[in-house]
């Protein structure tokens, strides 16, 4: 390794310590700050935030990334170096263009927007948390100027989440599925539903929270490299490398939707926990491709842990953690957790109705930077675009417009990822299936673990060095399509519902 290269080893150290730094206040402020401490780690999270975007803005930075591109320098890198010095010029860039007072402001608006977004769902009162989500539609697309001046802002947008991936083939892909799955929910639709309430009762939080560990090491999560907390929106965070953390939300009276919470928020912790260690603090263990990252997550929610056969190894062990399932055969458990039905929570949603609630957010975030609709607007069009895609209508704003998290912090653009994710994935267990066997046969055999391995040495290893739809190319051998997936369901729902 050259003397620059070191230099620049060095540096992005520093970096990273002032980033695990951020992350922990932000996990803090969201698992265990009592009330009245939040806004001194709003302030210290704009204080330290200030400083990193310093370091990511010093002449210094871009003067060793500028050196490291000359090719004496740059031909002598490994590939994850090689990387890091060309994404990381491209980010230096577009950070250099950003006023600085600008950036901790906008990170503090971010963290308060936040923090009214869970007051106003617990109250479902949107009153409290509208002027935060303008504050953020316009500081996002200040910051989006100031980053990609010229460029569209949604376009912009869609690239920071899934480079590679414009709105012409989200168009296409969406547009695909929505033709193919409408007739399918129209004929589910009209089949008699199993009567859902012999799974009512109460299950105890912190037996959920232990089933939630054991599910979570059964998939291969490493709780040597990660914990667990609770939090209003079920997510993950990485910390630092070596340090991956899933949270929840659990209910007294239903226990299904953090099960499968559990199992997806796993699918993304163990992607980031099985990035190549040679990769820390390099670009390479900064996987932005966010469609890549969902593809992982609903993999393990939804194509492993929706398949009966996930399930026949360990269910009378899940009724050991929650003896309301014991009253119940796994075969009607497992209608329960495919059952098709049109419903208002995007994360609770069946895996067929769960696209329509992704287009509806990526229609209405295509409203907001093309057609100028304001957060004032956003409740009523949210319900009519219910009403038009899955023919209900949210009771209240809680379980409407602010039932995600996503946009209280500038998040626009990432909800198609998780539609892309899906669409991925059909693609994946195709090639499981070609060099592994039976997905069916090594489920009911209890060795998922030979799965998530595959995973690890296909996908996870490589962390941020290719984009999605290399990723696609490496390990399937053909583009991005759609007809997989919509093949799986139809196969899936047919054996189910008789379709």
């Amino acid at each position: 390794m050259t003397e620059k290269a070191k230099q620049l080893k060095s540096y992005l150290e520093t970096i990273s310590f002032y980033g695990t730094a951020i992350n922990l206040v932000s996990w803090d402020m969201d698992t265990a700050a009592p009330k009245n401490g939040v806004e001194n780690l709003i302030n210290t999270l704009g204080f330290l935030s200030e400083k990193e975007f310093a370091l990511r803005t010093a002449d210094e930075y871009g003067k060793l990334l500028a050196d490291l591109s000359e090719p004496e320098e740059f031909d002598q890198l490994d590939g994850a170096m090689k990387f890091t010095v060309k994404r990381y010029r491209k980010l230096y860039e577009e950070n250099k263009r950003v006023p600085a007072k600008f950036y901790t402001e906008f990170v503090k608006a971010r963290a308060r927007s936040r923090q009214a977004w869970q007051e106003a769902k617990q109250a479902a009162d949107y009153r409290i948390f509208c002027p935060h989500l303008q504050t953020m539609i316009d500081m996002t697309k200040q910051m989006t100027a100031y980053e990609h001046p010229g460029m569209d802002v949604y376009e912009a947008l869609l690239e920071e989440y899934e480079p590679g991936m414009d709105s012409a083939a989200i168009d296409a892909l969406f547009g695909e599925l929505k033709q193919e799955l409408v007739p399918l929910v129209q004929a589910i639709s009209k089949k008699e539903q199993p009567d859902s309430s012999v799974f009512e009762g109460t299950y105890d939080i912190n037996a959920q929270k232990e089933l939630q560990k054991f599910l979570l090491e059964y998939i291969g999560f490493d709780f040597a490299s990660g914990t667990t907390g609770e939090t209003e929106h079920p997510y993950t965070a990485t910390i630092s490398f070596g340090d991956v953390r899933v949270s929840n939300h659990f209910h007294e009276d239903e226990a299904i939707n953090a099960m499968f919470s559990a199992i997806h928020e796993g699918g993304h912790a163990i992607f980031e926990q099985k990035i190549d260690p040679a990769y820390a603090r390099t670009a390479a263990a900064d996987v932005y491709m966010m469609g890549l990252h969902e593809s992982q997550s609903r993999f393990f929610e939804n194509i492993l842990g929706r398949n009966i056969n996930f399930w026949k190894p360990i269910y009378e062990k899940v009724g050991e953690y929650l003896p309301k399932l014991k009253e119940i055969p796994l075969e009607r458990f497992y209608q329960e957790i495919n059952r098709v039905q049109c419903s208002m929570i995007r994360t609770e949603a069946d895996e067929v109705t769960y696209a329509f609630h992704v287009i509806l957010r990526y229609e209405l975030e295509r409203a907001i930077f093309r057609d100028g609709v304001t957060a004032e607007e956003l409740p009523a069009l949210w319900n009519q675009k219910m009403q038009e895609l899955l023919s209900i209508c949210p009771k209240n704003d809680a379980e409407g417009v602010m039932q995600d998290m996503h946009w209280s912090e500038g998040a626009f653009g990432y909800f198609p990822s998780y539609l892309l994710g899906t669409i991925y994935d059909g693609m994946l267990l195709e090639e499981v299936e070609k060099e592994l066997g039976s997905v069916d046969e090594i489920l009911v055999e209890g060795r998922i673990l030979e799965i998530t391995r595959w995973l690890n040495e296909k996908i996870h290893r490589h962390g941020a060095m290719y984009t999605s739809r290399e990723m696609i190319r490496r390990v399937c051998g053909k583009e991005v399509s759609a007809r997989p997936i919509i093949k799986h369901f139809k196969e899936k729902y047919a054996r189910i519902y008789g379709v």
